[in-house]
């Protein structure tokens, strides 16, 4: 009875979290057009599903109540029916329209999500009229380049609000899946082949999450595929054309004090200049682009952003995300050293 009554709690505690999800993770919070689209999808194949078991179980309830064996005729043999064409044309029809009402919606959301020609589309001037973002998956985090903006970042993607932002997703090692759950479905990055898809993220859902959503990596990758985060800012275009302006502005930034001096020398003479690029102009580096650390939301993806945890990853990588590239790439660094690089690579900002 007690393994009984725990089951019966862990099913209960099951279906009770079901119904649990932040706005900014969560794909039961569809926050755009893609989102929406996939989670409808979602409701009508659960409700023709659960409309199919509610018939079968009560039919097989009436079968039971109605057609089991009673008291005094055990002996007695019921009348025999050898088939009926009603009842086959009946289930045999049904199943085909249910199926008909999922597969309709479902081919049509298919084709016109996989539609990305406008991506291509140019204005009198030759130049693209939608944003376009070319994701490339690394072990373990995430690069972004804009190609018509001239900028790349890396852990935190920045789009604009209320209008389609297009995706080239390719990957440099292994295989990945880019997916931001509450904004639309995963798409697979491969080493071969490039892949083209388009999400929407819807304002008012934006401004419910505070303008931040959450992406992961789908795909098992690695010991620290679970670790692959990233994080996407959702702003009105107005704030993104201000962004854009600020990021095209970066490129040559004097450290603010001394002691950020020193680390950018630091940086220089450790070789980490040799992975990381500090200019949003530049990508396709070993590492990700540092030109924005300081306006970042997490460190490598997954830590909260400040001083300690920074020192933390730059003392031990390996510790924090098991199999990544930095670890051993570089000699232990002094604690001067470490100030100096931590001041520095906090001061890299480009909104004041």
């Amino acid at each position: 009875m007690k393994k009984w009554r725990l089951l019966s709690l862990f099913t209960l505690l099951t279906l009770f979290l079901t119904g649990c999800g932040e706005p900014y993770l969560s794909t039961l919070n569809p926050a755009g057009e893609v989102a929406q689209s996939q989670y409808d999808l979602m409701v009508l194949s659960t409700a023709i599903m659960v409309l199919v078991i509610a018939v079968v179980v009560i039919i097989y309830a009436i079968v039971l109540l109605r057609f089991r064996r009673k008291k005094d005729e055990e002996n007695k043999i019921p009348k025999q029916v050898e088939g009926s064409h009603k009842l086959e044309i009946i289930w045999t029809t049904i199943p085909i329209i249910l199926l008909l009402i999922l597969a309709v919606p479902t081919v049509i959301d298919t084709f016109r999500l996989a539609d990305v020609e406008a991506m291509e589309k140019k204005d009198k001037d030759g130049n693209r009229e939608a944003l376009v973002v070319n994701v490339r998956a690394n072990l373990y985090w995430w690069e972004f380049e804009y190609p018509d903006l001239k900028i790349t970042t890396a852990q935190d993607l920045v789009v604009p609000t209320d209008e389609k932002v297009f995706f080239n997703l390719k990957a440099s090692d292994v295989k990945h899946s880019f997916w931001i759950p509450a904004v639309g479905g995963k798409m697979d990055t491969n080493t071969d082949n490039e892949n083209k898809f388009y999400l929407v993220f819807d304002s008012k859902k934006a401004k419910e999450a505070n303008n931040l959503f959450y992406g992961k990596c789908a795909e098992l990758c690695g010991p620290s595929h679970a670790l692959m985060d990233f994080k996407v800012r959702a702003i009105p275009r107005e704030e993104f054309d201000q962004w854009v302006v600020a990021m095209q502005n970066a490129e040559d930034r004097t450290p603010q004090n001394d002691l950020a001096a020193k680390g950018e020398q630091v940086f220089t003479e450790k070789g980490c200049i040799g992975c990381h690029a500090v200019s949003p102009a530049q990508s396709g580096g070993v590492g990700p682009n540092l030109s924005d650390f300081g306006d970042r939301s997490r460190v490598a993806g997954i830590l909260e952003h400040n001083e300690e945890n920074l020192r933390a990853w730059l003392e031990n990588p390996e510790e924090i995300k098991p199999g990544n590239k930095m670890t051993n790439t570089y000699d232990p660094l002094t604690s001067d050293e470490l100030d100096a690089i931590i001041e520095y690579l906090m001061g890299l900002k480009v909104q004041q």
